[in-house]
């Protein structure tokens, strides 16, 4: 099918950003090398889905924070260029600056008002230990912070999944659970081909208020793991 005049169907950027959470609880069990292998693994999957659909530009990066926070990849990166270098845990758990950052990211500029929404992906196994609350509302603050499908995946039961429901600003949606490596790739890869996807697709370019709120329609969610006795985390 051939584009159409007036460049309807022309390539929209779409910015997927990791948000890591790098606190030395991490460091437990294996938890931060189960991250990055699953993100890793995560990668060819990513890199499929935007081929499938060559009117988005899928431009991925990642922020890590523990004390403070820093752009893991500052760059909005191609994904078919994008390359994962570990991450390492030491500190506490410095969220809301982490979304103060993501926020000013998310303003016009640098953001374009022809981009497709956002998505957001926060992960992380605790409490934070500064002003979540100031970050979360300087997010939501910008519209593309608002339009933003946020997703957020808990690993382990220490997590505060009261504070990464606040992030998804959705009932219809919860927080992942993540208590095994096993769940953790799962939960990965569902955000990086479904969830990408959907929010990739011409479909998203209009706001369903159907959708309790959400610009993008979420595809169904994988069930959550229930505790068993191969929960590790």
């Amino acid at each position: 099918m051939s584009k159409r005049p007036g460049g309807e169907l022309a390539t929209r950027p779409l910015h997927f950003i990791w948000m890591a959470d790098c606190s030395g609880s991490m460091a437990v069990d294996g938890k931060i090398q189960s991250l990055n292998t699953a993100i890793k693994e995560a990668i060819p999957n990513m890199q499929s889905v935007a081929d499938e659909n060559p009117n988005a530009q899928v431009l991925v990066r990642a922020i890590k924070f523990s004390s403070g926070a820093q752009w893991h990849v500052s760059q909005p990166t191609d994904i078919a260029d994008f390359r994962w270098e570990d991450l390492s845990a030491d500190g506490v758990t410095d969220m809301g600056k982490a979304l103060m950052m993501v926020a000013e990211q998310l303003r016009i500029p640098p953001m374009t008002d022809r981009a497709l929404p956002p998505v957001l992906v926060l992960i992380s196994d605790g409490q934070p230990t500064d002003d979540y609350a100031s970050g979360l509302q300087a997010l939501m603050a910008e519209p593309w912070g608002r339009k933003a499908v946020r997703i957020s995946i808990a690993i382990g039961e220490d997590a505060d999944t009261e504070v990464l429901q606040r992030f998804i600003g959705n009932p219809e949606l919860k927080p992942l659970q993540a208590n095994n490596p096993e769940a953790l790739v799962k939960y990965i890869k569902w955000v990086s081909t479904a969830v990408l996807k959907s929010a990739s697709a011409p479909a998203s370019q209009t706001t369903d208020s159907a959708q309790a709120g959400m610009n993008v329609p979420i595809p169904i969610l994988p069930d959550s793991e229930p505790s068993s006795a191969d929960d590790v985390w």
